[in-house]
């Protein structure tokens, strides 16, 4: 019976995967709409007190505790060089696990929950890349609309010294 159930389920999380993969969360920074994979997301909470940690990037604020865990928190505003804003009662914390680490970005709002087929994503333009771009993976067009998909990984990894890459 075991097995028979582990087969279910297996089959059951493979279909949910396949479902994910093109549903995006997506938030507002300034007026940009930015996309996240919705694989990544674990929660979305409003803004908590944040910890200064010393010696950090600036755009990491420091860590907030969430039920018990600690967890670092970046603003995606400054993380993209734009000017830092108040937090506000529409301001939240979407809280992301990426591999083994689970970590914080700090948005101006949720926008929505919404697919993009891979066929809308067309590459991000390479001729003007400036210092953000290199975090966009896509662009995805949801009807009148862009949403600028990000690429989470290289988003958190450099300049933070965290590398995913698989050692061979």
């Amino acid at each position: 019976m075991s097995d028979e159930f582990d087969a279910i389920h297996s089959e059951y999380e493979d279909e949910v995967e396949d479902s994910l993969e093109d549903m995006y969360l997506t938030f507002m920074l300034e007026d940009d709409e930015y996309g996240i994979n919705i694989s990544y997301v674990t929660e979305i909470i409003g803004i908590q007190v944040i910890t200064f940690v010393p010696d950090l990037p600036v755009f990491v604020k420091g860590i907030i505790n969430l039920r018990g865990q600690i967890i670092p928190v970046i603003d995606v505003r400054l993380r993209f060089q734009k000017m830092q804003a108040e937090y506000n009662d529409r301001t939240c914390v979407i809280v992301l696990q990426i591999k083994d680490l689970m970590i914080g970005f700090i948005v101006d709002s949720v926008a929505s929950c919404c697919a993009i087929p891979n066929e809308r994503i067309i590459e991000p333009p390479m001729a003007q890349k400036n210092y953000h771009q290199k975090y966009i993976s896509g662009i995805g067009r949801i009807a009148d609309k862009i949403v600028l998909i990000l690429n989470c990984e290289k988003l958190i990894g450099e300049d933070m010294g965290i590398s995913f890459e698989v050692a061979v």
